[in-house]
């Protein structure tokens, strides 16, 4: 059994995303350092499959999150027209390269908002252990809104018949955004919460009857799928947090009946691991000074299981971030496990447990292990992936080579392994491109030549009939010498060589990621693909702190929020306008989550580099920000003291505040648009309302707007469409580029601009009096979760 399988706080996530991969019996894992409290199940499914939580990316430590959910009148003239969307300009906001950069993209149309970021036609093709069934995501129209998006469900169908898919699942509001088999063929798995809250229920629906069991069904708590086995198909395992919110107990659960058994009750620590026995055999912790131990149970299991874990092993705060179990093979005698000790990246080791003996099975000098490939029943790692500006695959089983061989030969781009059934004939496969949708295809070890892929679906179709660009991979040089290795995206038309270098700057979008441990990746990506075609360049910078390029890149942020990681955004600003892609006066910094902060970081400490900021859901002080964490981050707060800084202390406090936007408001010159959920567990509401706040009563202008509904991110594709309508407005009057006219894109959204309405073009007049008030405030008790389909 694989640690991601264990704790479902990996990513989704990307967001994205996100969560369970060895749940579908695939064979197909992500690493992570353990425990993850970050699942952004509020992904984003437009950019799939990175929401995609069987996609082979390395997952993050407990972070803020990148949300990725989006970063998301006065007068306008039109530029052109196609038949279905109007392009407007800001015509007081050009200078000579702008219409330059409007020149060129005079006819290339622009693609609608609701292509990028509307629910994807399908997503996330998943084959059912024994091969016969084929489940994916998809919309299912809502009774009484004919035309409306939507909300994604599993649709399941006979693997040989695609055409006769039909939903299983039932969710009328929020959507499935992830979803796996379980091992007996006939359920699916998922988790949901409510309004973003992340109290997450766990589900399984019989993909015959439609009926649907919440495992979890007790209010308030954050339950994980925590293990899933072939050895019992009936049966998972659940992690809870009834006991003690700081505390996952685990749970054995059979999947037909609901019932829990007590698997080992948790005296206190961050994670408990087990075997495909379901046997407890590790353990996981935080240290005081912020490194990790790895322990494992004394004596034998009573009523509540072990009583007592002995420390095994111990790392450093230098390693904690790049060292962790990875998981057991079948028979439970060897221990994979990244280790980053007396090196610089993780590599990947196996342990055998009798004699003690470690051996390397996997090593790259520039990036950390990735992605595993792992045989489905055997549990042996057959191939590895290091990405540090493109995936690379390391066979390490010569079974496997001769696939993979194929499937990199087969089509352009990165390929991802997203399930393989338990006789391993049949394989899910997708590929990834920078300037296209998702390609979902069935492919078949024993067949020949290309008869071997088996084409299903694009997760887009619509997205063909629109120009899509091209991703660069450059990697830029920090001031004091490290690789930032970016990704970058230039508007249609403006590289006709193709070398990265528009023939005139042109206004430029610096995205920043959250986590801040996390990291951007090669691939489609809707933000880029939508401010490049509105005349922007995209700068993606991986800066330090980000994951993935060893433990100095990682331990170089420690307690450097706006100091040294906010210079690596500077450097990269400077290289851009260097090197005549940008223009000078005319770059927005934008991101979400700790992206968000660093947008309030790059407003208030450097107040005259940005001409303008987007914020979603960000911190503005650490101090409140630490002071208000979700009770299951308790475990690992020793290590945010050396990450961020130490907020019990008079000390740390002072240093805590020092590098918190909200104590610089008065500096912010530029203006700012602020997007917020309010059932954000992690950077609550209060973040927003304290520096919208402290900005209105000195006069400092800046749009705030906020969702009811929603959490660490935005989920709903509704308030998706809504907040991308009024960034691009925003963007429009303060960089000159081109926009899409805000229409009915609040339509089914829970929005409330509460401030600034009238400085975002066309905003005010599209709100309602009751849109232009704070939301009223939620009702205390809340109803219980329901699961999504009927009840059982």
């Amino acid at each position: 059994m694989f640690k991601n399988a264990l704790l479902t706080f990996s990513e989704l996530a990307l967001w994205i995303v996100i969560a369970v991969i060895a749940t579908s019996g695939c064979g197909v894992q992500t690493t992570t350092t353990i425990p993850n409290p970050d699942a952004t199940q509020s992904s984003d499914l437009s950019s799939d499959p990175s929401s995609d939580d069987s996609s082979t990316k390395i997952a993050k430590v407990p972070e803020l999150n990148e949300p990725r959910s989006n970063p998301t009148d006065g007068e306008t003239t039109t530029v052109t027209t196609t038949e279905e969307t109007k392009v407007e300009a800001m015509p007081e906001q050009t200078t000579s390269d702008n219409n330059a950069a409007k020149t060129v993209l005079a006819d290339v149309p622009l693609i609608p908002r609701d292509v990028l970021f509307g629910n994807p036609e399908r997503a996330q093709a998943r084959l059912s252990p024994d091969g016969k069934w084929l489940s994916f995501l998809a919309p299912v129209k809502q009774e009484g809104d004919p035309n409306g998006e939507g909300v994604m469900n599993v649709w399941v169908a006979p693997v040989d018949d695609l055409a006769s898919a039909e939903p299983v699942t039932d969710d009328t509001f929020r959507g499935i955004r992830s979803h796996n088999w379980a091992y007996n063929s006939e359920q699916i798995l998922y988790s949901q919460d409510k309004g973003g809250d992340e109290d997450f229920h766990v589900y399984a629906t019989n993909v015959k009857d439609k009926t649907t069991i919440d495992l979890t069904p007790i209010e308030k708590v954050h339950a994980r799928l925590a293990g899933v086995s072939e050895m019992f198909p009936d049966e998972v395992l659940v992690a809870l947090n009834d006991r003690i919110p700081q505390l996952h107990d685990l749970y054995r659960v059979n999947l037909k009946t609901g019932e829990r058994e007590l698997l080992q009750e948790n005296p206190g620590l961050a994670a408990i691991i087990p075997d495909d026995n379901y046997k407890v055999r590790m353990a996981f912790n935080y240290t005081p000074d912020g490194g990790a131990a790895w322990l494992v149970p004394k004596g034998e299991p009573g009523e509540k299981g072990y009583e007592e874990f002995e420390v095994a092993e111990t790392f450093g705060p230098e390693d904690a971030m790049t060292s962790s179990p990875v998981g057991f093979n079948k028979k439970g005698d060897v221990l994979y496990y990244e280790d980053s000790r007396d090196r610089n990246t993780a590599a990947l080791f196996a342990r055998n447990l009798a004699e003690g003996d470690s051996k390397l099975l996997a090593e790259n000098d520039k990036a950390d292990v990735g992605g595993i490939l792992v045989h489905p029943t055997d549990h042996t790692i057959q191939a590895v992936s290091f990405t540090f500006a493109r995936r690379e695959w390391d066979v390490l089983d010569e079974a496997i080579q001769g696939d993979v061989d194929f499937l990199t030969d087969f089509a352009d781009g990165e390929f991802e392994v997203t399930g393989r059934t338990l006789d391993d004939r049949y394989w899910t496969v997708a590929y990834i491109l920078d300037d296209g949708p998702v390609k979902y295809y069935i492919y078949d070890r024993q067949a020949e030549g290309d008869g071997r892929m088996r084409y299903l679906f694009s997760n887009r179709d619509d997205l063909d009939d629109y120009p899509l660009v091209k991703m660069h991979a450059p990697v830029i040089k920090s001031r004091d010498g490290l690789d930032l290795v970016s990704y970058l995206t230039l508007p249609p038309g403006s590289d006709p060589d193709g070398d990265g270098v528009p023939n005139q700057p042109v206004p430029m979008i610096l995205d920043v990621h959250g986590g801040p441990w996390a990291r951007d990746d090669w691939g489609y990506n809707p933000y880029h693909q939508w401010l490049a075609n509105r005349g922007y360049a995209v700068l993606n910078v991986n800066y330090r702190g980000s994951t993935g390029f060893g433990k100095d890149f990682i331990n170089a942020a420690n307690a450097q929020w706006s100091r040294k990681m906010h210079d690596d955004l500077l450097d990269a600003v400077k290289w851009a306008v260097d090197n005549k892609i940008a223009i000078e006066d005319k770059i927005c910094i934008m991101g979400g989550s700790y992206g968000g902060y660093a947008t309030l970081v790059g407003l208030t400490y450097t107040p005259d580099t940005f001409a303008c900021g987007v914020d979603i859901v960000g911190p503005s002080s650490l101090v409140t920000l630490l002071e208000n964490v979700p009770d299951y981050w308790i475990p690992f707060m020793p290590v945010m003291k050396i990450r961020v800084g130490d907020v019990s202390t008079e000390e740390g406090r002072a240093d805590l505040l020092a590098m918190s936007p909200l104590t610089h408001v008065d500096r912010i010159e530029r203006p700012l648009l602020i997007g917020q959920g309010a059932n954000d567990p992690r950077v609550t509401q209060l973040e927003a309302d304290q520096i919208v706040e402290a900005m209105t009563e000195k006069n400092i202008p800046v749009t705030y707007v906020l969702y009811p509904d929603e959490g660490h991110g935005f989920a709903r594709p509704q308030n998706r469409t809504s907040f991308n309508a009024v960034t691009e407005a925003f963007l429009a009057k303060q960089l000159g580029g081109r926009f899409q006219k805000i229409g009915d894109d609040f339509e089914g959204s829970s929005i409330h601009v509460p401030t600034g309405a009238a400085d975002v073009p066309g905003l005010k007049d599209s709100l309602t009096e009751e849109q232009m008030k704070m939301p009223p405030e939620p009702e205390k008790e809340e109803e219980p979760a329901e699961p999504a389909g009927e009840k059982a």
